[in-house]
């Protein structure tokens, strides 16, 4: 490309010219109240971004799950890009699929349409039939892809690296990080090859989990730029109305994506980066609150370190907990602030943003309300946004987004903090127990008995598994069992101190205990998990 620049300045010419004939016309017509006006605006949005290819379709993408950023008008628009792009020739894609695996399409498929069922960023995909009768999902690569990606990402860097001091987000260099970011992982994303090794190593890691389904990549069948899986029968999770019309429960469905995507995140350490409506479909049938869903294209996926994994935990529990001080070391570690920056100006500003946020209520947390405070203070102190973590962001701000498209009142904290508070109590790997050492003891050794009655009381209130049986059997067994051996020396240290015995916060840890797990509480957890219907009369 470099050897035919004449190449690249024509297409950044064309790209230029399109983007700034639709910035004067967002800024001329964007403040009018006449609905009319806004879905031109927003088609308008959908057909620039369609007309300039798969990087700029990409970011229309991640545009379409954020109801905060974008209007009702233009979303509706921008929900197209998922898999409603115009397809590309139908005889070019079986030509691709002879190359690719080596035989024509109806030689391999007992059934094969003439027009795909979906049109997508990087590919469109077919709905065919194997000779055992299963049916399949056939994804095959738009042509030229390659090229058109390394073109296109030439002059989204340059554009952006030049742009980033007028920007409305203090990111300063880290622009380009987070731009290379993001081409890596679209060249990872059409190697179909690497996609079916992911999609394999995702439902490993559900494989036990009965609310959520990944398709089976047929390996025989598919190669670097064609992958065939399971076909999936589900509706996307885009529509409310259209998900009540089936009978299935949006929020149980929602409580199940997010669910997943905080397992991800803070369990497995490996996450699908890309969870748009157009990636996750709503299956019939629930487990208890849980709704059931399929993910499918795992092309975009990434991991995180375990030592961000848990960084990442103890920001929830530092942030639930208002300890603002051990947020901003959280965020120290995890490199959005530098290790040498001072946290004197920055502790209370950020109790001012996210403090006011918490208020009384967990409940009452969600990252679209602290989006825009937050911009304000990486503009007054010295945060950016690490390269590593544009991904996570993304997967972050899509789940919540995709949430709020079908629930404009879902609060993620409220699912979030109850899946955080169950792994500390139960304590199942080394770094939780630290953690929850942490948490529940000062650094003097006195026993913080209000964080685990607030802990203790989120499990208790979350309306999706209120039960508490399974949080003292994991419990007691951590306190009893060969992996409490940290826990019990805390707490008999907490007894003797200053060469006297102190029983004080023994009895008011056994009075919190026989009000959480009184007979009577416990009893209804045990009627609930084995017959919710007589629990719920």
């Amino acid at each position: 490309m470099l050897s035919r620049p004449w190449i690249l300045i024509a297409r950044l010419v064309g790209v230029l010219w399109q983007l700034l004939g639709l910035a004067v016309v967002l800024t001329v017509q964007g403040n009018s109240n006449d609905r009319e006006v806004q879905q031109r605006l927003g088609h308008r949005i959908l057909t620039t971004l369609t007309s300039l290819g798969p990087c700029f379709i990409k970011v229309g993408q991640a545009l379409s799950t954020r109801p905060d950023l974008v209007r009702r008008d233009w979303l509706d628009q921008l929900s197209q890009l998922q898999d409603n792009l115009p397809p590309f020739s139908h005889a070019v894609a079986l030509a691709l699929i002879e190359e690719e695996l080596g035989a024509p399409a109806d030689q391999l498929f007992t059934t094969f349409p003439s027009y795909p069922v979906a049109a997508a960023s990087l590919g469109q995909v077919y709905k065919a039939e194997l000779p055992d009768g299963h049916w399949v999902a056939v994804k095959v690569q738009r042509p030229n892809l390659a090229y058109q990606l390394r073109r296109d990402l030439v002059i989204i860097r340059s554009l952006g690296v030049l742009a980033a001091p007028f920007l409305p987000l203090n990111l300063g260099f880290g622009l380009g990080d987070i731009i290379d970011e993001f081409g890596r992982s679209l060249f990872e994303e059409i190697d179909y090859r690497c996609e079916a090794d992911n999609a394999e190593r995702f439902a490993d890691l559900f494989a036990s989990n009965p609310a959520v389904t990944v398709p089976k990549v047929e390996r025989q069948l598919s190669s670097r730029r064609v992958l065939t899986t399971s076909w999936i029968n589900g509706i996307k999770l885009q529509n409310r109305l259209e998900l009540e019309a089936h009978h299935l429960d949006p929020t149980a469905l929602i409580r199940t994506g997010v669910t997943a995507g905080l397992q991800q995140l803070l369990e497995f350490g490996y996450f699908h980066a890309d969870p748009h409506p157009g990636n996750l479909f709503a299956l019939t049938g629930k487990t208890g609150a849980m709704g059931h869903v399929a993910y499918v294209d795992f092309g975009m996926m990434d991991s995180i370190s375990d030592a961000d994994r848990l960084t990442l935990t103890a920001a929830v529990v530092h942030l639930i907990n208002r300890d603002f001080l051990a947020l901003a070391r959280d965020f120290q570690a995890l490199g959005f602030l530098r290790p040498d920056a001072d946290l004197t100006p920055i502790v209370p500003a950020l109790e001012a943003v996210l403090g006011g946020q918490l208020g009384e209520n967990v409940g009452s947390f969600n990252f679209k309300a602290i989006t825009d405070r937050f911009s304000e203070l990486m503009f007054d102190y010295p945060f950016r946004v690490p390269a590593r973590f544009a991904l996570i962001i993304r997967a972050v701000v899509s789940q919540e987004g995709l949430a709020l498209r079908l629930n404009p009142d879902f609060k993620i904290i409220r699912v979030a903090y109850p899946y955080v508070a169950r792994r500390l109590l139960a304590g199942d790997t080394s770094e939780l127990r630290e953690k929850l050492l942490e948490v529940l003891f000062d650094a003097s050794g006195r026993l913080q008995l209000e964080r685990l009655e607030s802990l203790l009381a989120v499990v208790e209130q979350d309306d999706a598994n209120p039960n508490l049986l399974p949080v003292a059997g994991a419990g007691l067994r951590l306190l009893l069992g060969p992996r409490g051996s940290s826990l019990r020396q805390r707490l008999l240290l907490m007894l003797v101190r200053d060469n006297r015995l102190h029983t004080e916060d023994l009895q008011a840890l056994l009075r919190l205990l026989r009000r959480t797990f009184s007979p009577r509480k416990l009893a209804e957890g045990m009627l609930q998990r084995f017959n919710p219907l007589a629990a719920a009369a």
